[in-house]
């Protein structure tokens, strides 16, 4: 939308890891010589860990892009398998032919990788095993992973593992059970959040990379940009994105801190104010104390003051009663136990932390849990826990992975998993049955919680997951040119939002026409302004049509009114 008006050639700051987009920081470049000695050292194993959206993917995909010609890698992406399905993986990875009669055997799979390790051995070749988000791997796998270790000639080590995860997995390898594999591990690296100058560089790095013509953010909306987003290259990479989008629909080709400020505002669902706002309200804070204090010695001290006789008895019998506004400050926190999603906040209910609700419910906020609930809410009940999304599909539904911020949210306007990441770096998934200006209500199994959006914001990274109900067997991107029944849905979608009736005569066309009512569509819902009707412009175009009783975060404002 906004790269024509900034002179870029595509977007800086997407959340996909593009090595060119690599900003070698101290950081990241001491992690990236971590792991390419790793590669280049013989045996046992490598550890990177960092936290969450510190760019540890990011150096693992520039990694895979160094490889040296001699070195062959299998890489795991999700760690959330049993010990065969590891050793299956890796076999898989590395081009093994494993006969189905053996992929339900760890023996014959580990003795066609050895046999595998010994050839390369034989070749001068390296086998190297990565493994990505290694915090979730089971204790049965970490051990058959330190098996693989003992897979050797005489004088090397056949298998190097490369282990990256964020710092719980420090934690875990911490763990009395698991010492023998904690102590072949060679090197250890945790990479840290960018430095404020490391953090101007990266924005400026990106733009560059872009093809930005000139300077886009003023030195001030660079700093704001690192105080918000602490450092972290993947919140940076968000609120960047939505600054410029920002100035675009300002029509301003200079980020200015304030846009920073309101792009962050709608990353986290709240207001931001200048640093220099709060250092000001804090001293005028100390400022009002201090007055009140003293105003409240002198009222003591005067003869007329009301009961000073009394002062005139020993303190220790005197019991001074301050009197309290009975006026209680609302709990970041309310839950209830009624059914449904329109959850009531509980007044009388004590402040909890929202960390807390997700320790005391973690076995209600894995992927099963979440798509149960959220399939619910659509009337759909899971067989089992397979496929979630396969399942949807068999009832007329369909999955929509996303990552964006809370405007996105409100567009698509339908209950929605949101993966929220706690203090502790553990993943919850967890249903957003219902949301307002300042509130979200979440859906954890037996009761419903409102929880303030400032709350769910710290937690929340922007992935979300939501289900919606295709009008067309197929759903596709719709464009110029086109033809069928999904363009028939269309045009008759926007004209009953119009109140428009009818079917043209070439209703099932999508011609320029098409094209510009769709623009608007998009221009009114805040969607990428392309004439061109992708999934997000159905799923939003859906939602405005909603059918009675279909499931909503907020109710739809009625059409005309």
């Amino acid at each position: 939308m906004y790269l024509r008006f900034f002179g870029l050639n595509e977007k800086p700051f997407a959340i996909t890891p593009d090595p060119r987009y690599l900003y070698l920081s101290e950081r990241h470049a001491e992690a990236l010589a971590h792991l390419l000695y790793g590669i280049n050292e013989s045996g046992g194993f490598i550890q990177l860990t960092g936290e969450v959206g510190t760019g540890k993917t990011t150096v693992v995909r520039t990694l895979l892009s160094r490889v040296p010609h001699h070195a062959d890698v299998a890489v795991i992406l999700n760690p959330r398998v049993t010990p065969v399905e590891f050793l299956l993986t890796i076999c898989e990875e590395l081009g093994l032919d494993i006969a189905v009669a053996d992929r339900d055997s760890v023996k014959q799979l580990v003795d066609a990788l050895n046999r595998r390790l010994l050839a390369a051995h034989a070749e001068g070749r390296r086998i190297i095993v990565i493994v990505d988000e290694a915090q979730n791997l089971s204790a049965e796998v970490l051990e058959q992973v330190r098996l693989l270790t003992n897979l050797e000639t005489p004088t090397h080590k056949l298998l190097q593992i490369i282990l990256i995860g964020q710092p719980e997995l420090r934690e875990l390898l911490d763990r009395t059970e698991l010492r023998q594999l904690a102590q072949r591990i060679t090197g250890r690296y945790h990479l840290e959040p960018l430095s404020r100058e490391e953090t101007l560089g990266y924005v400026r790095h990106r733009l560059r990379v872009a093809g930005a013509p000139e300077e886009i953010f003023t030195a001030s909306a660079l700093v704001e940009v690192h105080r918000l987003a602490s450092g972290i290259p993947r919140v940076i990479n968000v609120t960047c994105d939505r600054a410029l989008l920002g100035g675009y629909t300002q029509e301003t080709r200079k980020i200015t801190a304030a846009l920073v400020r309101r792009a962050a505002g709608e990353v986290y669902g709240r207001q931001f104010m200048p640093l220099w706002l709060g250092w000001l309200m804090a001293t005028l804070g100390i400022a009002g104390v201090a007055a009140a204090a003293f105003v409240g010695w002198q009222l003591w001290q005067s003869p007329s003051a009301p009961g000073h006789a009394s002062a005139a008895k020993p303190r220790h019998a005197a019991a001074v009663q301050i009197p309290v506004a009975n006026k209680p400050e609302a709990p970041s926190v309310a839950t209830t136990t009624m059914p449904g999603t329109a959850t009531m906040p509980a007044a009388a209910a004590p402040a909890v932390s929202l960390n807390s609700l997700l320790a005391d419910n973690s076995a209600n906020t894995g992927d099963s849990a979440a798509f149960r609930r959220l399939l619910s809410l659509w009337g759909t009940a899971m067989a089992d826990d397979k496929d979630p999304c396969g399942q949807a599909a068999k009832a007329g539904l369909s999955c929509l992975e996303q990552h964006g911020a809370w405007a996105q949210v409100r567009a698509f306007n339908r209950p929605a998993i949101l993966t929220l990441t706690d203090d502790h770096g553990q993943r919850h998934r967890v249903v957003l049955a219902a949301l307002d200006d300042r509130f979200a209500t979440l859906n954890l199994g037996e009761h419903n919680v409102r929880v303030a959006l400032d709350d769910v914001s710290r937690d929340w990274f922007g992935e979300f997951t939501l289900v919606w109900k295709p009008k067309t067997a197929h759903p596709r991107l719709l464009s110029v040119g086109m033809k069928g029944a999904e363009v028939r849905w269309l045009r008759r979608s926007l004209n009953a939002l119009q109140g428009a009736a009818g079917d043209p005569e070439h209703g099932d066309v999508y011609d320029e026409e098409l094209a510009i009512a769709v623009k608007n569509f998009q221009r009114e819902h805040r969607l990428n302004v392309d004439g061109i009707a992708g999934v997000q412009t159905q799923v939003v175009l859906d939602t405005a049509l909603a059918e009675p009783g279909s499931p909503l975060l907020l109710p739809n404002v009625p059409r005309g009114g």
